[in-house]
């Protein structure tokens, strides 16, 4: 069974970085062969979830908006774990952050979740 572990949430003053870790555990051969789209999604307090960052089957990776030029998606297969460098943090980006990963690349039929980490950018 499929199981993800976020860990690296925490608290920062707006303009700081943070990064985001999500060890995959379950897959039959890895992150490296296992042919998943993965991703990091958010949930602000009263705001619906919302794509940050993913990374296709071919390694393409696409950001949202508000994520382009401050955020980076990565991948260590050695250690079957997705990362989420973020940097210049704004209290905007407050939020639980999940991340997820799939073989049907469509974010919104994605099965597999992580718990979520917790994000606070003060201002």
């Amino acid at each position: 069974q499929v199981q993800l572990v976020e860990s690296g949430g925490g608290s920062v003053q707006a303009g700081g970085s943070l990064r985001l870790s999500c060890a995959v555990y379950g897959l039959a051969y890895g992150l490296a062969y296992s042919n998943y789209c993965m991703g990091w999604f958010r949930q602000a307090p009263g705001k619906e979830r919302e794509g940050v960052a993913a990374i296709d089957k071919d390694g393409t990776t696409s950001y949202s908006d508000s994520a382009k030029g401050r955020f980076t998606i990565s991948q260590d297969n050695t250690k079957n774990t997705l990362y989420l460098q973020m940097n210049s943090l704004k209290p905007e980006d407050a939020a639980m952050y999940y991340c997820a990963v799939d073989p049907v690349c469509v974010p919104e039929f994605f099965r597999y979740w992580g718990q979520g980490t917790q994000v606070s950018v003060s201002s």
